[in-house]
């Protein structure tokens, strides 16, 4: 690379440090023009993979089919990077961005540039040392030349993406009611779009909205109403509702045409023990979609009423533009953690179907008119425990789902399992964790290919060793990459045949990009605290 490299100083600030090690005069091969608003209206192509799911849709599907499943055998490893920070240690749970040959990477307190063609380190920001919780990081989003990332204790950090420099920081809640701060943001127009996590203090659930110039506050949705909203009606008071949570700790998707954002909301507080929120408690475990301009709620369809079992909705809502019963609709899917697929018109929320993936799920009597599950009355949590299949960690998790449109089939990475569920806290008004879960059995994990027009499992890979939910990528290569414990595995996304598998060094640990620079496609991979990047080997010409 051509250019000069500079070792950019620590700088003191109020008795804390911001320290970065960046790249102070970059060649235009490098970092060249940032990224537009038009860059983000695209759907996934060859050249970025602008935002956490790649494309707005939520898919994960890309039209590159340089590796393919005629060739994929010979894909190989083209780098490896380890990343390190000065204090703590790295584990990458962010998906990367990748924009103009440049890859953005997080770790909790840690943001990475790396040239995407050799792994190569460009520049890394530190931030200070703090008390927030270092759970995870899902990663960045960007606007123009311009990161924003949540550290621990809950700020929305702005970074310059040329040098890694600080912009500004401005706080987003107070880390002392115990927010987790682990979202990825998502640019839409002129919004940063913020979310929020944390359940043990029975803290109010939000997204905002944040001036992507100043960081200044545009909107806040409350993810529970208050006195005199709709939904209010569905808690016994205004007081349980405040503190209901429904945290907004996933990245949703957006509709352009629709100009209509959707994101699904957590699980209520208390969590498990149920007695002092009677009701359906709108609008936690729901998929929502929201005007991005206004903050103004637009529809909620809720997935899962009066949740007792910790099985929040913050899963991938999952934009497809398909065919229901011979007419084309707008559409939305989500495998959600409850255990049911659910199948929606995103453009009012209204049901198509509700389908189980998993092979057990003992907590729910049937599906009502509204397609939502009806609860058990006997599995609810009691302080002698109940047996309640999922377990707290769901059917699925946070993990990414894809979906191609070459075979029209929905993938993710499922569990079965059961748990004790017991109660507590059995005061009439429990705060916090009102209980608790212990896993007892498994039934095994699975990579599941869903028909989205009827719900109906085409077909299921059993992972023999177990494992988990798994990080899915599908192609117009016809493949599907995803891994299971410390192996990158290659499908056919049709049938469910493993065509290739390399093994790493840890277990990946965030979602799969692929991208194309100089006639060259790479798949790329986080694990533990290194990224992998792969090429197939081109035959001559």
């Amino acid at each position: 690379m051509s250019g000069r490299n500079l070792l950019l100083a620590r700088k003191g600030c109020g008795g804390t440090v911001n320290a970065f090690i960046g790249v102070a005069i970059f060649a235009n091969s490098v970092f060249g023009q940032g990224l537009t608003r038009a860059d983000l209206l695209k759907l996934l192509g060859g050249e970025n993979w602008p935002t956490y799911n790649g494309d707005y849709s939520g898919r994960r599907y890309s039209p590159l089919d340089q590796i393919n499943a005629s060739n994929v055998h010979t894909l190989s490893l083209a780098w490896t990077t380890r990343f390190t920070a000065e204090y703590g240690g790295v584990q990458i749970k962010s998906t990367p961005l990748l924009v103009n040959g440049v890859l953005y990477l997080t770790a909790p307190n840690s943001v990475w540039a790396a040239d995407a063609r050799t792994g190569r380190q460009l520049w890394h920001y530190q931030y200070p040392r703090n008390t927030g919780s270092t759970l995870g990081n899902r990663g960045l989003g960007m606007y123009g030349d311009w990161l924003y990332f949540e550290s621990p204790d809950s700020h929305l950090i702005s970074l310059d993406a040329r040098t890694g420099k600080e912009r500004w920081s401005v706080e987003i809640a107070d880390p002392k009611l115990d927010y987790t701060s682990t979202v990825a943001p998502v640019i839409v127009g002129n919004h940063v779009l913020v979310g929020i996590g944390g359940d043990h203090m029975d803290t109010p659930g939000f997204l905002e909205s944040r001036d992507p110039e100043t960081g200044v506050l545009q909107w806040k949705w409350w993810t529970t109403p208050r006195k005199g909203e709709p939904g209010i009606e569905t808690w016994p008071n205004e007081q349980a509702a405040i503190h209901g949570t429904g945290q907004t700790w996933m990245p949703g998707t957006y509709d352009p045409e629709l100009n209509l954002y959707y994101i699904g909301t957590g699980n209520p507080n208390p969590v498990i023990a149920g007695q002092g929120r009677r009701g359906d408690n709108l609008y936690t475990d729901s998929i929502v979609a929201l005007n991005p301009d206004t903050g103004k709620l637009v529809w909620y369809y809720q997935v899962n009423p009066h949740d007792t079992h910790d099985w929040d909705a913050v899963q991938t809502p999952v934009l497809i533009d398909g065919v229901i019963d011979g007419r084309p609709r707008k559409l939305l899917a989500q495998a959600s953690r409850n255990g049911y697929f659910f199948l929606l018109d995103r453009t009012n929320g209204s049901h198509i179907l509700t389908q189980p993936y998993i092979g057990t799920i003992n907590w729910s009597k049937g599906i009502s008119a509204k397609g939502q599950p009806v609860p058990d009355p006997a599995k609810e949590p009691t302080t002698d425990g109940v047996l309640v299949s999922p377990a707290e960690g769901g059917g699925t998790n946070w993990p990414s789902p894809s979906f191609s449109p070459d075979t029209g089939l929905f993938y993710v990475g499922t569990t079965s399992g059961y748990a004790l569920y017991y109660v507590t806290d059995d005061d009439d008004f429990p705060v916090g964790w009102g209980g608790r879960d212990i896993q007892v059995g498994s039934d095994g994990s699975a990579l599941i290919a869903i028909d989205y027009r009827n719900g109906k499992i085409v077909w299921r890979h059993e992972w023999p060793g177990g494992g988990g939910p798994s990080h899915i990528l599908t192609t117009a290569g016809k493949l599907l990459f995803t891994h299971n414990q410390n192996y990158l595995i290659a499908f056919d996304p049709s049938r469910g045949k493993i065509l290739w598998h390399a093994g790493l060094g840890a277990a990946p640990t965030a979602g799969l990009i692929t991208y194309a620079l100089d006639g060259k496609q790479y798949l790329t991979v986080s694990a533990g605290d290194s990224l992998y990047s792969f090429t197939v080997n081109r035959p001559a010409n």
